[in-house]
């Protein structure tokens, strides 16, 4: 068994993905869009959208897609544990481009390096990275 999540974007699924690819993290392998080889459609609004993509990159997979019924991404965050101090504080920064830093990268006391924060597609991070 493995988790992959999924996320649920409104309507900037594929810029979100375009950036996560920008910034190192993956690529995505599958891009489906709403009304394409007579996949259904919801509403004209979604024709071209992306109804379902997949993102894989070293020990990164996960699905998403546009659903303009989406709930804001709140009550849960995407954790990235890292090996490497100079990795995550590379990737942490790229990620934090135009979103909001909630916990700033730093050593904590139960001896971790740890930093969260919003990306600016509303997607939760935490990073996490137990060597100095």
């Amino acid at each position: 068994m493995r988790l992959s999540p999924s996320l649920f974007f409104t309507t900037n699924c594929e810029p979100a993905l375009a950036f996560y690819e920008q910034c190192g993290l993956g690529r995505g392998t599958i891009l489906l869009r709403w009304g394409d080889n007579t996949m259904p459609v919801r509403t004209e609004a979604m024709r071209g959208k992306v109804l379902h993509a997949r993102f894989e990159g070293p020990g990164v997979l996960f699905h998403a897609s546009d659903n303009d019924d989406a709930e804001p991404m709140k009550g849960s965050a995407l954790c990235l544990e890292f090996d490497s101090l100079p990795a995550m504080w590379e990737l942490f920064a790229r990620i934090a481009a135009g979103g909001r830093i909630t916990v700033p990268l730093a050593r904590q006391y139960w001896g971790t390096s740890f930093g969260m924060l919003v990306d600016a597609f509303g997607v939760q991070w935490m990073f996490s990275c137990p060597n100095e």
